[in-house]
C-alpha cells in the first residue's frame, strides 16, 4: 500500500514539475527579442571580409618525430606505464605468445604455473642488479636471439 501511495505521489510531482517547466518555457519564449535580420553579402564584395597582415606572425614550431631504435620500440612495447623501467608484471604480460617453448611436461597444454616459472627464471636472470625491475640495459639482455637466413636456392 505504502509503494502505491508513494509511487502515485511521485508521479504527480513529476506531471507537476513538468508542467511547471513548460509553462515558465512558454513564457521565456515570448518575451525573447526577435532575431536580427542576416545581412546578405555579395560574393564580388571583397571589401567586407575580414583581412589580417601575417607578415610577421610565426606560429609554434611542430613537433619534431624522433626514430626509435629497434630495440627501444622493443623496450616501450614492454613498458606499459612509460616510467623508463619494466616491472616484473609488465614483464610477465606480454610474454604469452611463446608459451609453446614453456611447456616443461610435454602435453601441449601450458599451465599458468609453467609459464610464470619460465617467464620469472628470465626476468629474475636479466635482473642484474636485483631490484625487481628492469632498466633499458638490463633488458636489452633479453633480446631474442636473430634468425639465420637460409640461402635462396642450392646453386
Amino acid at each position: 500500500m505504502n509503494r502505491m501511495l508513494l509511487g502515485g505521489l511521485g508521479a504527480l510531482l513529476l506531471v507537476s514539475l513538468g508542467l511547471f517547466w513548460w509553462q515558465g518555457r512558454a513564457q521565456v519564449e515570448e518575451a525573447a527579442p526577435p532575431p536580427e535580420p542576416v545581412e546578405q553579402v555579395d560574393a564580388g564584395d571583397t571589401d567586407t571580409l575580414p583581412t589580417a597582415d601575417v607578415g610577421d606572425m610565426q606560429g609554434p614550431t611542430p613537433p619534431e618525430a624522433t626514430e626509435l631504435s629497434r630495440e627501444q620500440r622493443r623496450f616501450f612495447r614492454y613498458d606499459r606505464n612509460r616510467d623508463l623501467k619494466i616491472s616484473r608484471n609488465e614483464m610477465l604480460s606480454t610474454r604469452s605468445d611463446a608459451f609453446r617453448k614453456l611447456d616443461k611436461d610435454g602435453n601441449n597444454l601450458l599451465t599458468f604455473e609453467e609459464w610464470a616459472v619460465a617467464t620469472a627464471t628470465r626476468f629474475d636472470g636479466a635482473d642484474a642488479n636485483g631490484d625487481r625491475e628492469l632498466t633499458a640495459e638490463e633488458f636489452a639482455t633479453t633480446r631474442p636471439k636473430p634468425k639465420r637466413k637460409k640461402p635462396a636456392c642450392r646453386c
